[in-house]
């Protein structure tokens, strides 16, 4: 299960970085046509839909291998010099709420989803239906509380990363 839960949020991280590549060519070749504009050229229409839907699921392809690396942004001025016994209460207090965190806005999302299905929304100037951008994002946010849930696991000592996994930082 571990192999698993590492691999494909490495996978997800991947796919959140080619997103972002997307995203950033058709930002430059949007803005590219804007100021080319008297030459017969012109933005890519709905370019700020799809940068707003494509950021949002790079964020949650990103978070989940964040998450397992430890990868967060931390203020650590203290850290050193607490014991270890409180270094791991405060780990598994922080990591129990960062699942606590992304329970409720799955959960949210979810309803958001169904909320935009039903009552077929669509964006202003491709007339994608919002429901799209959600769906696409919640799928790698339903596996980060499997990922959120593994680190708990992992923080009390009941399951253990892969044998050849290594933090990037921090340690704790």
């Amino acid at each position: 299960m571990s192999a698993f839960i590492y691999g494909t949020s490495r996978a997800l991280a991947w796919v959140g970085g080619l997103v972002l590549a997307a995203l950033a060519l058709l930002s430059v070749v949007s803005i590219t046509g804007r100021a080319l504009a008297g030459l017969g050229l012109g933005p890519v229409p709905g370019d700020f839909e799809l940068v707003e839907a494509g950021t949002a699921l790079a964020v949650f392809c990103f978070l989940p291998w964040a998450h397992l690396r430890r990868s967060h942004a931390m203020v650590d001025l203290f850290w050193g010099s607490y014991p270890p016994a409180m270094k791991r209460a405060l780990t598994v207090a922080a990591d129990t709420l960062m699942l606590v965190v992304w329970l409720l806005l799955v959960w949210r999302m979810g309803v958001a989803m169904l909320d935009y299905r039903a009552n077929a929304e669509v964006s202003f100037i491709l007339q994608m239906p919002v429901w799209w951008g959600y769906a696409a994002s919640f799928v790698p946010a339903v596996f980060g509380c499997l990922v959120y849930a593994w680190r708990l696991l992992e923080d009390l000592g009941l399951a253990q990363p892969p044998a050849d996994f290594a933090y990037a930082g921090g340690g704790h």
